[in-house]
């Protein structure tokens, strides 16, 4: 079983409009909006940028190294 901690945040009161809006429409509570809000905040914060990038050109019909290339022939005429 997961252990939660209750912990006390101060959210501005249009915040918690829109959690509460988002809560009707995805019907969850504002806790779990929070919740998730944060561990997205986290996976994307925790995620160090040539991580992230890795594998980013792998749906380009085009190879990295060809499209590099181009790109500098492509200054060279300038």
């Amino acid at each position: 079983m997961i252990s939660l901690m209750r912990t006390i945040i101060d959210i501005p009161d249009q915040l918690i409009e829109t959690l509460d809006r988002m809560g009707t429409t995805h019907r969850k509570s504002r806790a779990a909006l929070v919740r998730e809000a944060i561990a997205e905040f986290l996976r994307t914060k925790s995620t160090p940028a040539a991580e992230a990038a890795f594998g980013i050109w792998k749906h380009r019909k085009k190879d990295g190294v060809k499209y590099q290339a181009d790109l500098r022939r492509e200054w060279e005429s300038r």
